[in-house]
């Protein structure tokens, strides 16, 4: 058995910078869509609320971004649809 400790750590040392991530307006957010790759401010997609949720769609190819389904005491958030979430901090 090795004595040396592992190179990782759980995934509870990731709450404090995905508080801060999380707790800035994403619609700012540039997101770069999985299905046709158009990178876009997340305020442009096309949001459709008459779902049980949110869903939020690409203005190219129309895939599906992103969805959030809230209930009682809880919340799912599916971000599938971008490859990734480019979020600006600070000044």
């Amino acid at each position: 058995m090795s004595s040396e400790s592992p190179s990782f750590l759980d995934g509870n040392a990731a709450a404090g910078p995905l508080r801060e991530i999380f707790a800035v307006d994403l619609t700012a957010a540039t997101g770069q869509c999985a299905g046709c790759g158009n990178r876009a401010v997340l305020a442009r997609a096309r949001l459709y609320a008459r779902a049980p949720g949110l869903v939020v769609r690409c203005t190219e190819c129309d895939g599906v971004l992103l969805r959030l389904v809230e209930g009682p005491r809880r919340t799912w958030l599916d971000l599938r649809g971008l490859t990734f979430i480019q979020v600006t901090t600070g000044p």
